[in-house]
Parts: C-alpha cells; sequence; structure tokens
C-alpha cells in the first residue's frame, strides 16, 4: 500500500470518462502498444493516449468503448507519438493489462467522483 495522501491531493487527479474514437496498432514502440484517440467531451476534446493494452485487446474490439482517463498530465512523447492523456487499467494475474470503465453508459467527459 503507498503513504497515505490528503484528499485535496487525490482532487487535483483528473480522471474522467472518454469513449475511444479510433485506434491503430503501435508496432514502434518498445513494448507492444496501441495507439488511442480518445474523446472526453465537449470541455476537454479528443486526446491521445499510448496504450500496453495488447494481452487482452485489438484496435478495433476498443472502438465505441468507453475508458477512464487522467486527462491533466502533461504530454510525454512515447517514441514518435505524443501522448497526452494515460488510459486506466489493473493488471491481471499474467500482468497484461485490463481498461478500467463505467459499468453503464455515461457522458464523455464526466468527472470521477
Amino acid at each position: 500500500m503507498s503513504e497515505p495522501i490528503a484528499f485535496d491531493d487525490f482532487l487535483k487527479v483528473d480522471i474522467r470518462v472518454g469513449t475511444v474514437t479510433r485506434a491503430e496498432p503501435y508496432p514502434e514502440a518498445r513494448k507492444p502498444a496501441i495507439k488511442l484517440w480518445v474523446d472526453f467531451g465537449p470541455e476537454i476534446g479528443e486526446k491521445k493516449s499510448s496504450a500496453q493494452i495488447t494481452a487482452h485487446y485489438t484496435p478495433e474490439s476498443l472502438i465505441g468503448r468507453q475508458v477512464m482517463g487522467v486527462v491533466n498530465f502533461p504530454p510525454r512523447q512515447i517514441g514518435k507519438f505524443m501522448s497526452e492523456c494515460l488510459v486506466l487499467g489493473a493488471s491481471d494475474p499474467d500482468g497484461g493489462i485490463v481498461l478500467l470503465a463505467p459499468d453503464q453508459p455515461v457522458p464523455n467527459g464526466g468527472r470521477m467522483h
């Protein structure tokens, strides 16, 4: 377990719901990855992410899927691709990433509470 943080620190992390609008293989990445374009609603717009989620997902299976992502990290260069958000997931027993998502449809851009 990590060290405790103040609730105000947690509130600084802006986690939103978005829908994957586009996904492409990213074979140039050091570890197998997929490039994602995620619509986080009218306030935030579309952001790009590189995600190491190839154990459970193909680019085609991600289109239209809602995901949770951190939208207020600074952009990060991943090879030749600029990642603008962090899509959230958890590791399965074999280390494959399983995406975190709402269990019912919600509007894009909705903030996690």
